[in-house]
């Protein structure tokens, strides 16, 4: 008996993806098979023990090019994280678990927080929240994701 496989929705290597747990906004981000983590701009970052639980508090510039807009952000650390990044430089990033959304599709993702500001995007969606979700057409943009209006800001 032939196998089926359920059909996934194709994404561009860029999209507006949703984290409805931090912002109403839509955020531009990369898509990215060569990264095994995804990671997201946290501008301020401090990690803050109390009680034995760990907590991240951040500011969010969910749109691109403008640190104007900026939304604050507190959210329980998952774990720490060993990321190599594009430059080569071994990083121990706080992790934490929020919602992502992409076209119909949601689900429970695991983000590195860590400054973005030299990066071209303040979110990178790396390979292990894309695997059995999605295929990626590497030469299209914006398949799922819409771009915000601008009048919001």
């Amino acid at each position: 008996m032939a196998r089926t496989r359920r059909q996934r929705p194709v994404v561009g290597w860029r999209e507006y993806l949703a984290l409805p747990d931090l912002t109403d906004v839509p955020i531009n981000a990369k898509i990215d098979t060569g990264a095994r983590t995804s990671a997201l701009h946290a501008f301020g970052l401090e990690v803050v023990e109390r009680d034995g639980i760990r907590e991240a508090h951040f500011e969010l510039h969910p749109v691109q090019r403008m640190s104007s807009f900026a939304v604050p952000v507190t959210l329980r650390v998952h774990r720490y994280r060993k990321v190599r990044s594009s430059n080569g430089k071994t990083e121990n990033r706080p992790t934490v678990i929020t919602r992502a959304r992409l076209g119909d599709v949601e689900w429970p993702i695991e983000l590195t927080l860590t400054s973005r500001d030299a990066m071209g995007y303040r979110m990178l969606l790396g390979r292990s929240a894309l695997r059995d979700r999605f295929f990626v057409n590497p030469s299209r943009s914006y398949l799922l994701g819409h771009k915000p209006a601008s009048k919001e800001f």
